[in-house]
């Protein structure tokens, strides 16, 4: 049995400045696992956005765990918040922005799993 556990996971900067945690990676952290995902806890923190990003050939599904943002992905803005869970296509330009009090804390799917040379962020859409 494996059984992975966010207290012994650390949340650091990732590329698109959201705090994440790697909590399960079929090459980095279960090798041996046939699976095609990995899975991460992220956390926007009150007032923070991430970066304008996109994976290139992996959708991306994040379910919202806490707190309240606004969604972007492509020409499409929507508020999310508990309970919701949103999809992201492969190549789609995306980011999240926390205009609330409270961090907004959710887990993103990714499939394949994750890997930072299909990670772009797209630095001329910078605020």
């Amino acid at each position: 049995m494996r059984i992975f556990d966010l207290k012994q996971s650390e949340h650091e900067r990732a590329g698109d400045l959201c705090l994440l945690a790697e909590l399960f990676h079929p090459e980095r952290i279960a090798p041996g696992v046939s699976c095609r995902y990995s899975l991460a806890h992220a956390i926007i923190l009150a007032g923070e956005a991430t970066i304008p990003h996109r994976l290139k050939a992996s959708s991306e599904v994040y379910y919202i765990l806490s707190g309240r943002g606004v969604m972007h992905i492509d020409d499409e803005v929507a508020e999310i918040g508990v309970g919701q869970l949103v999809y992201i296509p492969p190549g789609a330009v995306q980011w999240v922005e926390n205009r609330g009090n409270e961090d907004l804390v959710f887990l993103a799917i990714v499939d394949p799993a994750w890997r930072e040379e299909d990670e772009e962020v797209i630095s001329d859409m910078l605020k």
